[in-house]
């Protein structure tokens, strides 16, 4: 089951557990995109919430459906007990909750929701197929079914996200090299030690623009691609402005190249920076 990545633990054996795990899915995914809105409201991108509030509102619909249906089947609401073995997170945030939220757009945000209906239609086929009766079976097709009718829905959203961020993409930002980034994350680590009182914090902040810049210097000499990496074909705007994003962004960039660079030299140098990258990365999240 590769969109699961593990089977489900168990079968279904009754109409009242099937609607259990239903709800307790659902329940799942309107949590982990509540928890999303309310990150990017801390974080100034209402944009992004908005998009994430929306997602909320369509999983609570479907929780809504999934608790008349109940209702109706068996005359009660779903019922968390009535599971008998330990359910698998369906819902992934793609470590969203942890990236800078400048690297995150509607694009990506519904490119999530997509998989998550896909993994929860993964779920309900993988149990239609193993259900011990007709009507369970029938009802499992239901489900997956209504995931299939999700996953269309949001796809039409991704695309129009998609538009609309290729429509607003300025021609200077898909035109940024690794040398320039790194110069441009050299120049922000430098004004933010510059802006630090700490004298530990500052220098360590030094440290760290000196070695982006020598990265720039290094690859202004010796680029690693002749093209610009794919991880900048969408970079906004946004993402210029902070070290921490520019660094998630450098880092993206980085691993993309180790994996596909047809020589192992550059491979190797990718993985270089790459790691040298993930270090400043920690270093900002420590208090830089």
């Amino acid at each position: 089951m590769p969109l699961l990545g593990n089977e489900p633990s168990g079968t279904v054996e009754t109409m009242e557990e099937l609607f259990a795990i239903a709800a307790a899915m659902e329940q799942e995914a309107i949590a982990g995109y509540a928890s999303l809105a309310g990150r990017m409201r801390k974080e100034g991108r209402h944009d992004l919430a908005a998009v994430f509030e929306k997602l909320v509102e369509e999983e609570s619909g479907h929780l809504g459906n999934v608790a008349y249906w109940s209702q109706r089947t068996t005359g009660k609401a779903p019922d968390p007990s009535a599971v008998r073995w330990s359910l698998d997170p369906t819902f992934d945030d793609e470590g969203t909750s942890l990236v800078a939220p400048e690297l995150i757009s509607a694009y990506r945000a519904f490119s999530i929701a997509v998989r998550n209906e896909e993994r929860a239609f993964a779920f309900w086929t993988y149990l239609a197929s193993r259900s011990p009766s007709t009507q369970l079976r029938e009802a499992a097709e239901q489900m997956a079914r209504e995931e299939l009718t999700h996953v269309a829905t949001l796809r039409r959203e991704r695309r129009r996200a998609f538009h609309l961020q290729r429509e607003a993409m300025s021609g200077e930002a898909r035109q940024w090299s690794l040398a320039a980034l790194e110069e441009r994350l050299s120049a922000l680590l430098s004004a933010r030690a510059a802006g630090d009182v700490k004298a530990p914090a500052g220098a360590m902040l030094a440290n760290l623009s000196a070695e982006a810049s020598a990265r720039a210097s290094a690859l202004t000499r010796h680029p690693l691609s002749p093209a610009p990496a794919p991880a900048f074909a969408s970079l906004e705007p946004a993402v210029l402005e902070t070290p921490q994003a520019l660094s998630e962004a450098l880092l993206d960039a980085y691993l993309d190249l180790a994996e596909r660079l047809p020589d192992e030299a550059g491979r190797d140098r990718a993985q270089t920076h790459a790691a040298r990258i993930l270090d400043c990365i920690s270093a900002l999240r420590m208090g830089g």
